[in-house]
């Protein structure tokens, strides 16, 4: 394994991934970057008391502290919306008009909204607007000049979630009384209620936005991220962030995070060696090697470093190495007491997507993304191959079984009924996997796919998702690629680590797998319950039904 190798890559001005076209068309791209500029509210159980088919105004209450939420988010600016299913119209319940006068009442009561979003329609119907169907989610962005990814929707149930994130906007589950269990396992955000869910939106927004500007310039910045390519991916929008306020940046990262180093933009140089404090099976502290480390680190010549982990990791030994470097600023999260490793101590509630706690740390440190520049993940143009033209034309289904870690690998003969249901429902599905998967993808695509196991390296498989209709992958890098991309996934997701941390990242998605299933929060890199049946109960059909709902047909249209 080499120690400390490092090539230059002069990556200032190169281009996004031409991909990520998709996932930003048809935005509105903010001068100052936000998470969020428009919030998306179920009515009934969410703003106002839930009675069944209500059409008398005198009967709407609104739920304690609604109108002071409200109001904190429409002084904030933020946009607002009403996204609701009234089944009772098709049903005969109440008229239009009485529909209207409730809403009337609500705004009496909670204030102006600035759009009314209704299906009208019962489930029977089939219409593309019924939560869990993203269509209201999408009629609200347009009604509002936004995109789904740049609204968070707040609802009492799981289908309000659902909907939210096959559109590609962020959910927020309120429960109620009449929440289901397995809807508050699934949802990556729970709130306990409306007030709690605004608080936290407010937070998340202003923790991407610096207080303070860096101490004086900075002309070299080094950043972190020491783990595997998901971890990398999910990085990339903080690094941009740095990148946009200092003259040179230079990434450290491990051998198995080195290929989506590659693929990242802003990164002027990288230097790889792995961490034994990292890696999950690390060999032996070699203190030649860190003294070799600690050499090559003072080398660089970094005004600044800013060190990223994942929740259950510590910057605080590499904090060290990087003092005796004689880095002089040193920014990372850190719950554990830091003494003086670290001049910025950050620290990030549970729960955050991944992508958003690298970028508070960024902001924690100075820096924010440059103007236009969405918080989203991307990919450079000029590091991703052309396609291979053997593979025909775009529009095909990518399926991932693999992963690095085997907790979160699809079962393979789950995998091979699911290539069976796609081919017979019309998709051409497209199996990729590493060379040590090669058996495994074989099998897989035996039921009617492609065999693509060992074909490609980790650029060459970011070119194959970006041009695939879908992509049907657990949590592991590939997911990641699909969303620097922009493609909808199919999430068949194990609840080792929560899903609102490390879920697809702004993009379309429907999660598939027992959310509540044993292995819940083990963090188990192999899996700990017999039968894996977290992932094993999912059902062909449902893969199918998924990418209908993400409006994938099966002649590899979209």
């Amino acid at each position: 394994m080499r120690q400390d190798q490092e090539d230059p890559y002069q990556r200032r001005s190169a281009q996004v991934y031409a991909a990520a076209d998709r996932a930003s068309s048809g935005s509105v791209a903010s001068p100052r970057p936000v998470l969020y500029d428009a919030v998306l509210l179920d009515r009934d159980g969410t703003l106002i008391e839930d009675v069944p088919y209500n059409g008398d105004p005198e009967k709407v209450r609104p739920l304690p502290g609604a109108r002071a939420a409200l109001d904190r988010l429409r002084a904030a600016g933020l946009r607002l919306a009403v996204v609701t299913n009234q089944s009772g119209l098709a049903r005969g319940y109440f008229s239009a008009a009485q529909m209207r006068a409730v809403h009337a009442r609500v705004e009496e009561l909670l204030g102006r909204f600035d759009a009314w979003l209704v299906c009208p329609h019962d489930d029977v119907d089939g219409c593309d607007c019924r939560k869990p169907a993203p269509g209201l989610v999408y009629a609200a962005a347009r009604e509002l000049g936004t995109t789904p990814s740049r609204c968070v929707l707040v609802g009492d149930i799981g289908r309000d979630v659902a909907a939210a994130m096959a559109a590609g906007a962020a959910g927020v589950l309120v429960p109620t009384p009449v929440t289901r269990p397995e809807e508050v396992a699934a949802a990556g955000w729970v709130a306990t209620d409306l007030p709690a869910a605004v608080a936290e939106i407010l937070r998340r927004q202003q923790a991407v936005q610096p207080s303070t500007p860096p101490t004086g310039p900075v002309r070299t910045a080094l950043v972190v991220r020491s783990d595997s390519a998901g971890d990398v991916l999910v990085t990339g929008p903080a690094i941009r962030a740095v990148a946009a306020g200092a003259e040179r940046v230079v990434l450290l990262c491990g051998p198995r995070g080195r290929a989506a180093a590659n693929l990242l933009p802003g990164v002027d140089e990288i230097i790889e060696h792995p961490l034994p404090w990292i890696d999950h099976t690390p060999g032996p502290v070699d203190p030649e090697a860190m003294r070799s480390l600690t050499a090559r680190l003072g080398v660089v010549g970094a005004d600044q470093a800013v060190v990223f982990t994942s929740f259950h990791q510590s910057a605080l030994p590499l904090a060290l190495l990087l003092r005796m470097a004689g880095i002089d600023r040193i920014a990372a999260i850190s719950d554990d007491y830091p003494g003086s490793l670290l001049d910025v101590r950050h620290r990030v509630p549970v729960g955050v997507p991944e992508p958003e706690r690298a970028l508070s740390l960024a902001a924690a440190a100075g820096h924010r993304l440059p103007d236009g520049d969405e918080p989203v993940l991307r990919l450079r143009r000029d590091a991703v191959p052309p396609r291979p033209a053997d593979l025909g034309e775009p529009g095909y289904v990518v399926l991932h079984p693999g992963s690095a870690a085997s907790s979160r690998a699809c079962p393979p003969e789950v995998a091979t009924r699911i290539v069976g249901a796609l081919t017979d429902a019309g998709h051409r599905v497209l199996v990729t996997g590493g060379p040590d998967e090669r058996a495994v993808t074989a099998r897989v695509a035996s039921a009617g796919g492609t065999d693509l196991g060992g074909r490609t390296d980790l650029a060459g498989l970011a070119a194959i998702v970006a041009d695939a209709s879908a992509v049907v992958v657990g949590n592991t890098g590939p997911a990641h690629l699909a969303a620097a991309a922009g493609v909808p996934v199919v999430s068949l997701f194990a609840p080792t680590v929560p899903f609102g941390q490390w879920g697809p990242y702004r993009v379309p998605t429907v999660r598939l797998g027992d959310a509540a299933a044993p292995c819940r929060d083990t963090r188990a890199a192999s899996c700990p319950v017999p039968g894996h049946p977290c992932l094993s109960g999912v059902e062909p059909d449902d893969v199918v039904d998924a990418l209908r709902t993400l409006a994938v047909s099966g002649g590899g249209g979209r």
